[in-house]
């Protein structure tokens, strides 16, 4: 008599799994609905803020300003090109260190290599150097990512002070390791033909990397690297809660000072940019397919 077959498939039992942890999870934190209701002495605040969304401020809402002040606006502007500066300074830093560790962090430049007529150098380098090579950079990566750019930015503003070097560097690094892992994923995964044709024609390791394997993955490449931007974008901003002079200063001191139309104008500043760079991708992605 064959066996009866288990009543719950592998992905209703996945997903059943991961409801059962989600619910646990609840239960252990204390979590409850009717934490969403705000308490009585905080209603008028969540009414205030909430209902300054549908106006936010094109001029000031406080009356006592310098009279050299730029407009608000400008303003606005202004901030919103130092969170661009600042993301876009700590994305250079992410595409070159990402890309180098990537290729180390990858395996399709030297798992493949035919070892028949390798001679001891090359049979010494596929058994010993390159695996090492590898499991190194799986390491950096794994240290980079695994601490918030939240955190890197306290060690360095309290080793460096509040300068801009201290933000861009507290971005780039936990980027820059999560850019590196998947740069390297993608490449592993990519189709190996045209490697494989470039290596029977006498290519070496780093051309079929070059020329074989990131033509391949290079759509895919684009687009994540698109919204690790749009990360660090959001991050720039973030870093303005400690200080530094992008969009997220002046969302903390509005909130700080009750100008909550203020607040809003400059939080759909940041959103105006992270949507614009959607918009982007999404253009570069479809010329590029």
């Amino acid at each position: 008599m064959p066996p009866r077959p288990f009543p719950i498939g592998t992905r209703a039992l996945v997903l059943l799994s991961v409801a059962v942890a989600g619910v646990l999870a609840a239960w252990y934190l204390g979590l409850s609905p009717a934490n969403l209701v705000p308490a009585p002495d905080a209603r008028g605040l969540v009414v205030d803020v909430l209902g300054s969304a549908v106006s936010p401020a094109l001029v000031y809402e406080s009356t006592d300003l310098p009279p050299d002040i730029d407009p608000l606006l400008m303003r606005v502007a202004g901030a919103a090109i130092r969170t661009l500066v600042y993301a876009v300074a700590a994305m250079s830093l992410v595409v070159l260190f990402g890309l180098v560790l990537g290729f180390f962090s990858s395996t399709a430049w030297w798992a493949d290599e035919p070892v028949a007529k390798a001679g001891p150098i090359q049979t010494f380098m596929r058994s010993t150097v390159q695996p090492g090579v590898y499991v190194f950079a799986r390491c950096v990566i794994a240290v980079m990512r695994s601490t918030h750019e939240l955190l890197w930015a306290v060690l360095f503003m309290a080793a460096m002070g509040l300068t801009p070097l201290a933000a861009v560097v507290a971005l780039a690094i936990p980027h820059t390791g999560i850019l590196a892992k998947i740069f390297g994923e993608m490449v592993d995964e990519a189709p190996r033909d045209s490697s494989k044709q470039l290596r029977d024609i006498g290519a070496s390791p780093l051309q079929q990397y070059l020329f074989g394997l990131l033509p391949r993955a290079r759509n895919d490449l684009v687009a994540y690297g698109y919204y690790r931007f749009e990360c660090i974008v959001r991050g720039s901003a973030v870093l303005g809660f400690f200080g530094i002079e992008t969009l997220g200063k002046y969302i903390k001191d509005a909130f700080d000072n009750h100008h909550y139309h203020e607040m809003w104008t400059y939080i759909y500043a940041l959103l105006v940019l992270v949507v614009l760079f959607d918009l982007w991708s999404g253009v570069i992605r479809r010329r590029l397919s």
